[in-house]
């Protein structure tokens, strides 16, 4: 699974998932820490990777698009630690792959998950 992270996600927790085989990117690593919403989306569709985020606007920004594509995953958390939000992230990617690979929209809570099919 591709992934793409927004700025609130530490690059620790992105460069966890690179070392247990995921291909993630930070946009930090890549310069585009200024990059608006949109374009973010923009570009996760362009590679065919899902977003990582504590930006609620990105939940209503895929449903005003109508889009089915990139799935979003959004951390609510109480516990932001890297540690556990790469906890959290890997037992939804393991469940959730399926879902995530065909469009979502995931809130992500210390204690569980929501998930909202794409489009919305």
């Amino acid at each position: 699974m591709k992934l793409l992270a927004d700025m609130g996600v530490s690059q620790t927790v992105v460069k966890a998932l690179c070392q247990t085989g995921y291909d993630a990117k930070h946009l930090r690593d890549e310069g585009l820490q200024c990059l608006p919403d949109p374009l973010i989306i923009e570009k996760a569709k362009l590679e065919d990777r899902a977003i990582l985020t504590f930006d609620l606007d990105f939940g209503d920004l895929m449903a005003a698009s109508k889009a089915d594509l990139p799935s979003v995953i959004i951390f609510r958390l109480k516990n932001t630690s890297p540690q556990f939000v790469l906890n959290r992230l890997q037992s939804l990617l393991e469940s959730c792959a399926e879902e995530i690979n065909m469009g979502a929209v995931v809130i992500v809570s210390d204690e569980r998950y929501r998930i909202r099919r794409l489009p919305i």
